[in-house]
């Protein structure tokens, strides 16, 4: 291995060790179901991925999230949702600034990758995820739509559970993550690109 593949492992070790770290303190936001709750994890993914490329920043989330195994609650559900629409919106946003490395090209690339990755995590969710929790931790979607209902009462199955509630707040998630690494990037870039 080269100096700076060396480098770079020893990077995305570190900064996948501290985003399992950031992972760790979460919060529901009020306006939605308990089980969404928001940390910052990712900001921490996207940084790497902005200053050493995509594929290390998905690598960032991939280790985040093999870490949490460890604390898991959600029998790996969790972490396998976290990991899949989180190297969604990391790679997406890392690729697009990859190409338009300006402050413009940053916001772009924030922007798209918020809408795509809201989209992926509804499309996950309905597909993959909420029959995943109910067929292994015996959770039934419709106790989790009754959940969802009591913030919004336009949710009444598991579209609407979707469309009024996952997706939303993966939007409002994905919009204060590339708030916050926007604010941080030039100024923990430097270290990074050390």
């Amino acid at each position: 291995m080269s100096q700076t593949g060396t480098k770079n492992l020893i990077k995305i070790s570190i900064f996948g060790a501290l985003a399992f770290v950031v992972m760790l303190i979460e919060f529901p936001l009020g306006i939605f179901p308990d089980f969404l709750k928001l940390d910052f994890s990712d900001s921490i993914a996207l940084i790497i991925s902005f200053a050493l490329g995509p594929l290390p920043g998905v690598a960032v989330e991939l280790l985040k999230n093999l870490l949490h195994l460890f604390v898991t609650k959600t029998a790996g559900i969790g972490e396998l949702a976290n990991f899949t629409v989180g190297s969604c919106f990391v790679f997406v946003a890392g690729y697009i600034y990859s190409r338009n490395k300006t402050k413009k090209g940053a916001i772009l690339s924030l922007i798209i990758s918020t809408v795509v990755f809201s989209i992926w995590a509804g499309i996950l969710n309905y597909f993959v995820f909420l029959p995943l929790y109910e067929k292994v931790l015996k959770f039934p979607i419709t106790e989790i739509v009754k959940l969802a209902a009591k913030f919004n009462s336009l949710i009444t199955d598991k579209f609407t559970l979707i469309l009024f509630s996952i997706i939303p707040f993966n939007l409002i998630k994905g919009t204060i993550i590339s708030i916050i690494t926007f604010a941080l990037y030039k100024r923990l870039s430097k270290i990074v690109k050390r």
